[in-house]
């Protein structure tokens, strides 16, 4: 079925299809609809689920490790100041191993007071411990959430999940988005099984202490298995491809990149604009590309490395800023490519729900082809 909808509703499209057991809910913008219509599914009937409505972001999400701990598919959002007043409670999710699915609707962080989209508040918690992916428009949204419920549900993940959608430009827009059919995602999203779960028949000791030894090979397993994530997201996406016939670049994804002199790198859904310029300097004899970053973790340090194996210079663009340093995805791609690169232009753009225009993004270009190096704000 196609439907004209928001990237909010593709979510809460995709999330039905999931099945989840257990919606845990608290409002914020430009999150609501997401959650306003999941409740409208539950109680239509179309989607058998526990709605809890709880008093707060840091509720919402403990109410999702419950669920996950009594061994049920979960699913919560949030946005902005709630994701930072839900931080304690996000690395209690990603040491436990729930595999809860979040979308978060990237929005500015206050002071000042700002109801409009960048992406500081989840580049805010990429150390947090969950897998984080960042949608480019609804269609994407929709079926990342599908992705996001299968990988993270994997007996050898066993991560949460955190799908990004640009607050208003993405959530609140609309467009055409293709909705699978149920026995579809039935047949992509296996119902939900896990052995990290309270099992009276099988006791188990859950929310422990750990001394320095043991903590760190907690840690260290919860890093390996995330690094096994880059290649598990390859395979959901293949078998997506052979179910619903659309295809995802997995981590990154190179854009006339091959040939490019001059790269830029972004993530989200700037990244149209960003091929657009790409193609406008092409046709003013400008070899320009384009790498959209699909997951910043794990982070994609190979793919990263082969697109700009041959350019003579990097842009990363990002709606976000490290105060005192530079933006964070900046900081990551350089450490990606250290080496023949050297430091990267780092723009910094769109805080605060700014508009990015062509025009800057073509500037960004030809900053690059200058020699320009260090933050360009624009």
């Amino acid at each position: 079925m196609r439907k004209f909808i928001s990237g909010n509703d593709a979510v809460a499209e995709a999330v039905r299809l999931a099945r989840p057991q257990v919606i845990s809910a608290y409002p914020i913008t430009p999150q609501t609809t997401v959650v306003e219509r999941l409740s409208e599914f539950v109680e239509t009937g179309s989607l058998d689920a526990e709605f809890i409505h709880v008093e707060s972001e840091h509720s919402a999400l403990s109410a999702a490790m419950g669920a996950s701990l009594a061994g049920v598919r979960t699913f919560t959002a949030t946005s902005s100041q709630g994701l930072l007043y839900m931080a304690e409670a996000l690395v209690y999710a990603a040491g436990g191993r729930f595999p809860i699915v979040m979308m978060n609707a990237n929005r500015s962080l206050a002071l000042p007071w700002n109801i409009y989209g960048d992406q500081r508040d989840s580049l805010s918690q990429l150390d947090s411990g969950w897998i984080q992916a960042y949608a480019e428009n609804a269609q994407e949204a929709l079926d990342m959430t599908l992705v996001a419920f299968y990988v993270a549900e994997l007996p050898s993940i066993s991560i949460p999940f955190m799908v990004n959608l640009d607050g208003f430009q993405l959530t609140h827009t609309y467009e055409v988005v293709d909705i699978p059919a149920p026995e579809q995602a039935d047949a992509f999203l296996p119902p939900y099984e896990t052995e990290n779960r309270i099992d009276f028949d099988r006791p188990r000791n859950f929310g422990f202490s750990a001394g320095p030894e043991w903590n760190a090979r907690f840690h260290r397993t919860h890093h390996e298995a995330a690094i096994r994530v880059r290649e598990e997201v390859n395979d959901a996406e293949g078998r997506f491809a052979e179910i619903f016939g659309r295809r995802y670049g997995g981590l990154a994804d190179a854009y006339r990149c091959d040939d490019a002199e001059y790269i830029l790198v972004s993530l989200g859904c700037v990244s149209g604009l960003c091929r657009e310029a790409a193609d406008s300097l092409r046709d003013d004899g400008v070899r320009a590309g384009f790498l959209r970053l699909r997951y910043l973790r794990p982070f994609p340090d190979a793919e990263i490395r082969d697109a700009v194996k041959g350019a003579k210079a990097i842009a990363v663009l990002e709606k976000d800023i490290s105060f005192g340093g530079k933006g964070t995805v900046c900081v990551n791609v350089e450490s990606a490519i250290a080496g023949p690169h050297g430091e990267a232009l780092n723009a910094i753009g769109g805080l605060g729900g700014a508009d990015i225009g062509i025009e800057r993004v073509r500037e960004i270009f030809l900053d690059l082809r200058e020699g320009h190096r260090g933050i360009v704000w624009l």
